[in-house]
């Protein structure tokens, strides 16, 4: 069988080699895809064609696709949790010392000086004390989201001797137990800026977390604190920001996304959407997108999809695999099986997972499957898709 991927972007060629050209076909004008795979192009209102059960973005942050939409027709969407994470880390520390030495406006300084070399010695020793900094060991750094690049930045900072708290109600038991032990977490987002000598947040762009820190919560920083924002632009009120600063109850604001209010602005250092361009982290992304569409499409196996459930059971010999996606509600399972033992199959393994209002269920059954067997399970009350995978 040869599966059609569309790309929607430019797409590391790392990525793409790792779907065979034998039984992939990988273009960006493919007809009736089976796939679609992505960085930053815009899926809202694009309408989804027919014949699409997957569709990956090579990268973490998935505000670009209306996941409700995809959710409604039984379509996985998958990202790549930590595949950038070293990348965004290093931003995020390199803001930090940019923020705390003044960098970009001391070197702003520097490069307008003009002269004889005595006169530009003079100039600098003169200049100098307005680009006085701090230093950050014993500094308070708040982190706001542990997940992969949350735990990364926070640990970096730990080595750093830098004082870190962590903020994630809903942290992860994998990204927990890769926390440094140095790191505190503390329960509450106002507890972590009340003591923070810099914020730096970490979060996906969901509703939840749109205007995450306004006017209210930056008021509990210190008029000295520094703000960092690397992960989407709208979880920071932008003109709370611009507020905070002009009354001198921040310090600076370092982020990833010029705006005209933003730009030009004293102690505000814009930079343009840096945090995952690096080459490592594009081919990263790519690799990790294409091996998860490959799982799902092949094998049926969910990995990182942001709205359904990881699941994950061997493929044997001699069997056939019916995959659903469902809406999550009681005897979905039940009905199945009472399909498969009317059409004579004997269950070889199932696999049923849950995730809020979605479920996803893989039954083995031995040998081939009915004729029709695939339509009736599509009957169910609740059935959002079903396959059937050789």
């Amino acid at each position: 069988m040869t599966y059609r991927i569309r790309t929607l972007n430019a797409i590391s060629p790392v990525g793409l080699a790792r779907l065979p050209e034998a039984s992939y076909e990988v273009g960006s004008d493919l007809a009736e895809p089976d796939a679609l795979l992505l960085r930053s192009a815009d899926l809202h209102g694009a309408g989804i064609p027919a014949s699409v059960l997957a569709v990956a973005r090579a990268g973490a942050g998935t505000n670009n696709i209306p996941i409700p939409e995809y959710s409604a027709r039984g379509i996985p969407v998958f990202n790549t949790p930590g595949a950038n994470a070293n990348a965004v880390k290093e931003l995020t520390i390199a803001a930090i010392f940019l923020a705390a030495r003044n960098i970009i406006d001391a070197a702003a300084f520097a490069h307008r000086l003009d002269g004889a070399a005595d006169a530009m010695s003079q100039a600098v020793e003169a200049g100098k004390k307005k680009f006085v900094g701090f230093e950050l060991p014993g500094r308070t750094l708040g982190v706001i989201g542990l997940g992969a690049i949350g735990v990364e930045v926070a640990n970096a900072a730990c080595s750093l001797g830098m004082r870190v708290l962590g903020y994630d109600p809903a942290v992860t038991v994998d990204n927990a137990w890769k926390l440094s032990p140095l790191v505190e977490r503390v329960g509450a987002l106002e507890e972590l800026l009340r003591q923070s000598d810099i914020v730096t947040v970490h979060v996906p762009l969901v509703p939840a977390t749109r205007g995450l820190l306004g006017a209210g919560q930056l008021a509990l920083l210190s008029a000295s604190a520094v703000l960092i924002n690397f992960a989407r632009a709208p979880i920071v009120d932008e003109a709370a920001v611009i507020a905070a600063l002009e009354a001198d109850r921040l310090r600076g604001y370092v982020c990833d996304f010029p705006t005209p209010d933003l730009n030009k602005r004293p102690r505000v250092v814009t930079l343009p959407h840096l945090g995952a361009s690096t080459a490592e982290a594009e081919e990263n992304c790519a690799r990790m997108a294409a091996d998860q569409l490959r799982d799902y499409l092949e094998r049926g196996t969910i990995r990182n999809s942001v709205n359904f459930p990881d699941a994950d059971l061997p493929l044997a010999q001699g069997v056939s695999r019916v995959a659903v996606a469902n809406s999550n509600v009681p005897n979905m399972v039940g009905q199945m099986s009472s399909l498969m033992a009317e059409a004579g199959h004997n269950i070889a393994d199932l696999l049923n997972r849950s995730k809020g209002d979605l479920a996803y269920t893989l039954i083995d059954v031995e040998g081939l499957a009915a004729p029709g067997l695939l339509d009736q399970i599509r009957q169910i009350p609740g059935v959002l898709a079903a396959r059937l995978l050789a």
